[in-house]
């Protein structure tokens, strides 16, 4: 695994722009959020994809989101309602995580059994400008140990995972909790989880 630091607030963007051409490749890369890190790859590379499920030791069963660059960006891959586009106008970009229908140019892999899909916009400049370059989402799943348990700390994640992925961009720890989980793929929000954001508008 390549390792590099960046500035939290200033990110440098030669090193941004490495990670890009990794996941051009069909790399995976380990980066951040606004709440933890992400394991991730681009959302159309099936050989990376399928990386990402083994590494997480996962039977295909798990469903993962992905991060998009901004509003606009989640018609592209999703079916958004009225009501969807006025609630995650208000929250993005933020900690959360919003599921809706799914559009067909998103791999069924991704799909859940309801068709539906995970979706992110992160308030994070380095998240962001990753999915800018590359064109395309990026998978967001959390780093974690064996025991599911997610971790925060840079150089407990470089030992986990150093010979799983092939880049990391570090900003130093994040402390920060999981996004919540807000379904809006029915006519009614549901909160699946509530995490980092604030949900009160949604109960």
């Amino acid at each position: 695994m390549e390792y590099f630091e960046l500035h939290p607030d200033t990110p440098q963007i030669r090193y941004i722009t490495k990670a890009v051409e990794i996941l051009k490749q069909g790399g995976v890369i380990i980066y951040p959020t606004d709440t933890v890190y992400g394991i991730g790859c681009d959302i159309f590379n099936k050989d990376a994809l399928e990386r990402i499920f083994t590494i997480k030791n996962d039977n295909n069963s798990k469903l993962f989101s992905f991060v998009c660059s901004d509003l606009k960006d989640i018609s592209k891959y999703a079916k958004v309602s009225d009501y969807a586009y006025k609630s995650m106008k208000h929250l993005l970009p933020g900690p959360y995580t919003f599921i809706l229908p799914a559009a067909k140019q998103v791999p069924k892999k991704l799909w859940s059994k309801r068709k539906t899909v995970g979706i992110r916009v992160p308030n994070n400049s380095v998240t962001l400008k990753l999915v800018e370059l590359l064109g395309n989402p990026i998978i967001s799943t959390s780093t974690t140990n064996r025991k599911g348990e997610v971790l925060y700390d840079p150089f407990d994640i470089k030992n986990i995972f150093d010979s799983q992925v092939d880049i990391m961009l570090s900003i130093g720890n994040l402390p920060g909790s999981p996004s919540s989980v807000i379904d809006l793929s029915e006519e009614m929000p549901e909160v699946i989880r509530e995490g980092a954001g604030d949900v009160s508008m949604f109960v």
